[in-house]
């Protein structure tokens, strides 16, 4: 039922995402969806791609929100509306709920997460001819998953890298040749 409800949010932030006119604010509503995905994939026993997916998303977030900011620099000259603090107090509120549900979720120490690792350790060194059993489940049992989260986290480092290097940049006034 929780995961029901936290796919309806995230379909809501995806939905206010490709509506708004502000770029900012549909920027955070991207980021609001990551969460989300975040959270599923803690509810659904991922803590692996949870942490992936958080880390991706903390840095996408912060890229955007820089290009964003440099792309659009208005200034809010008004005072803030009650409404946008309620919708960040409502929207806090529900992901720290969510959050919490899925953290109640984890086993207790000690409680194998999974009964797939104990086929792994008893049988991965006579199967894969490994040295070491770490090395054996990750680089063969999940080896496409282990290369999947690298590229992930390589294309996200290479695309911060980019946006945010100062050197090679040209300015508004300058043209290209």
């Amino acid at each position: 039922m929780l995961l029901i409800i936290l796919l309806i949010f995230m379909i809501a932030g995806s939905i206010i995402a490709l509506e708004t006119k502000n770029l900012l604010s549909a920027v955070i509503a991207a980021g609001a969806v990551g969460a989300g995905v975040c959270i599923c994939f803690l509810m659904l026993g991922a803590p692996d791609i949870a942490i992936t997916q958080m880390a991706v998303e903390t840095l996408s977030l912060v890229i955007l929100i820089r290009a964003t900011i440099s792309r659009d620099l208005t200034h809010i000259t008004a005072q803030r509306e009650a409404g946008g603090l309620v919708a960040v107090g409502v929207f806090m509120a529900v992901f720290v709920l969510f959050s919490t549900f899925a953290l109640m979720e984890i086993p207790p120490f000690g409680k194998p997460l999974m009964t797939v690792s104990s086929y792994y350790v008893q049988n991965g060194l006579a199967q894969t001819g490994a040295s070491n059993i770490i090395s054996a489940i990750i680089l063969d049992y999940r080896g496409y998953d282990t290369l999947g989260e690298a590229t992930i986290l390589f294309v996200a480092v290479a695309g911060a890298i980019v946006l945010l290097r100062k050197k090679g940049r040209k300015k508004a006034e300058e043209k290209d040749e």
